[in-house]
């Protein structure tokens, strides 16, 4: 597997600077080395088509040689009709005919080239596309929330366009840029030896200065790439969080992370490229055309007038010097693109090596609504987030998660909505394991209405019936009336037709009761709340409650509480701290335990008496 987490920041501060650059070369090293590899694999499906491309681009570069050819016969045909006074017009005429016949050939044959590699572009495509999309569609829930949503655009949008170059351009142009100056050269050693060396005279003294100006040129463009990434990641955040920032007056510090990484990659880029365009520049010069001209005409006119060679072919040979220092250039292009396009495979892989929730061939139904934690333990990385947790949700019932911040009480809840599987133990609905359950079974027993109300823009009967896409507009707005948002989105022009985002905006609380309406039309038996209320007006507050208490009605409900005071008639508590649980049962019966007792303090100290949620 293509080695992942190149992004990741290290603490160097202690280690001397020689070692840390060289730990940061070495790194950078591997990258490209990897990212090699990552092109090859993915580039595997469509090995056959490149291999076609080239062969064809091949015979193109190969008749390239002919127009040359023409002009050496042709330049003899004419010396030799002003040296006897008569034309062979026949000769000429077939000489003619060859340069137009090849030159079209060549032509069409590397156009046929083109037209492969680009299908074979378009297939490579939409083939990972459609895995990106698979792999995404079984994928954790969990790592949505934890994946920065800079780096997928980078690799969904910008990278796929990179892949895209050196599949449909990369593979023919290499070979080109390859094959063409090794026929050109071998013709002009054939016409001259002599004139064969004056066409490549100041190449090796171009490439051992262009050489020197490379040097770590691969791991330089895998930093490169790096340093992009943070700045496409640190941006989109940014820019998504800017209404919130403006409005607390924290621009200057909150765009600092995206400050710093562009300040960044300036420094690098600078410091990298000033130094290589000065040594660019002067190696270009040894093959300019004013250098080429004057060497190949001034020498070869030498050579033409002590008789060793015709007036044809210096010219022929002068035209094969003045090309062949473009093809190598044309290499170092696609060298380099090469290398973006690895890190860019890299980042394809990495996406499309996501870790699967593994599905079962054919999911268990379950034989009732009871649900149980059986030992279940889980770890972010090595962050211990639950420990050997044991609990029961009996059909029916509400159940309340309580705790302080990093207790585990939402990973306990996602658990059950199986955004990650436990690392041990096991979650059973209906005495069915979670694992052995498919996803459509389940997302029809359990529906969860979060904070974050995550409503798309599209219209607002399309948010409801997101989970319900069949449902009836009648439906919809039955929905709508128990979530208590009817009234307010037929006050609107268009009504449920309405686009959110483009045509209206809603305020928090009413996004919360859109998201109540689509869990109702679902119409799940188990229902997962996260505090809906945490971030509502006190109007908007006391309305999702009554919404709430609606909707918890003859279901099994778990929700993760902030505040003691909201969920005081709740059939169990549940406190947990640091992963474990503390205390199960009513408020009347965990009254004296030690941790409960803190959160009541704190909570009456905030003055946090909203409304309940109330058992049946």
């Amino acid at each position: 597997m293509v080695s992942q987490n190149y992004q990741k920041e290290r603490d160097l501060d202690s280690i001397s600077p020689k070692r840390k650059k060289g730990e940061s070369d070495a790194r950078n090293a591997q990258k490209s080395m990897d990212g090699q590899t990552a092109m090859k694999r993915l580039s595997k499906p469509i090995k056959g088509t490149l291999a076609l491309a080239q062969v064809l681009t091949g015979i193109s570069a190969v008749l390239g040689v002919a127009p040359y050819m023409a002009l050496v016969e042709l330049g003899r045909l004419l010396i030799e009709a002003f040296r006897v006074g008569s034309t062979d017009e026949e000769a000429i005429r077939r000489t003619i005919l060859f340069l137009t016949g090849t030159f079209c050939a060549r032509l069409g044959i590397y156009f046929v080239a083109l037209l492969v590699t680009h299908f074979a572009d378009l297939k490579l495509r939409s083939q990972l596309r459609s895995e990106i999309v698979a792999g995404m569609a079984t994928a954790p829930l969990s790592w949505f929330t934890t994946s920065n949503s800079g780096s997928i655009r980078k690799v969904v949008q910008d990278d796929t366009k990179l892949v895209h170059t050196v599949i449909a351009h990369g593979p023919i142009e290499r070979i080109n840029a390859i094959m063409s100056p090794i026929a050109l050269l071998a013709y002009a050693f054939y016409v001259d030896w002599r004139l064969g060396i004056l066409s490549v005279v100041t190449v090796p003294i171009y490439m051992f200065i262009y050489s020197i100006g490379m040097r770590g040129m691969p791991e330089k463009t895998a930093e490169m790439d790096t340093y992009l990434e943070r700045v496409s990641a640190t941006m989109v955040e940014f820019v998504s969080g800017i209404t919130v920032v403006k409005a607390f007056g924290r621009v200057g510090k909150a765009h600092g992370s995206y400050s710093r990484a562009a300040d960044q990659f300036s420094a690098f880029y600078n410091g990298w490229c000033m130094p290589l365009v000065n040594v660019t520049c002067f190696s270009k010069t040894w093959i300019s055309i004013p250098v080429l001209l004057l060497i190949n005409l001034g020498v070869g006119s030498i050579l033409m007038h002590s008789g060793y060679v015709d007036f044809s072919q210096l010219l022929a040979t002068t035209l094969i010097a003045l090309v062949l220092p473009e093809a190598i250039i044309t290499i170092a292009t696609i060298s380099w693109s090469y290398q973006l396009a690895g890190s860019a495979a890299l980042r394809l892989c990495e996406i499309l090596d996501l870790e699967q929730l593994p599905m079962p061939m054919h999911g268990r139904i379950p034989t009732g609504l009871k649900v149980e934690f059986q030992n279940v333990s889980f770890s972010y990385g090595k962050t211990l987030a639950l420990s050997e947790v044991n609990l029961t949700l009996e059909p029916g019932t509400v159940t309340a998660l309580i705790g302080p911040s990093g207790s585990g009480k939402t990973t306990l809840a996602t658990l059950l909505a199986r955004f990650n599987d436990p690392d041990s133990g096991e979650i059973t609905l209906g005495g069915v394991s979670l694992r052995k359950m498919d996803e459509e079974t389940l997302y029809k027993e359990v529906a969860f209405v979060l904070q974050d109300a995550q409503l798309l823009n599209i219209s607002i009967l399309e948010n409801i019936r997101l989970g319900s896409p069949n449902s009836k507009l009648e439906e919809v707005r039955s929905a709508a009336r128990i979530a208590n948002i009817d009234d307010f989105i037929m006050s609107l022009p268009e009504q449920y037709d309405t686009v959110l985002g483009t045509d209206t905006r809603f305020s928090g609380g009413q996004e919360q009761r859109i998201a109540i309406a689509r869990a109702v039309l679902i119409d799940a038996s188990i229902l997962i709340l996260d505090e809906a209320t945490a971030f509502a007006d006190p109007e908007s507050e006391a309305e999702i409650q009554e919404a709430l208490s609606k909707l918890v009605k003859n279901r099994t409900v778990l929700v993760i509480a902030h505040r003691p005071a909201a969920i005081l008639g709740a059939d169990q508590i549940v406190v947990m701290d640091r992963g474990r649980i503390c205390a199960v049962g009513r408020h009347s019966e965990i009254m004296a335990e030690p941790h409960y007792q803190l959160l009541l303090q704190q909570s009456t100290a905030h003055g946090e008496l909203g409304g309940a949620i109330h058992a049946n």
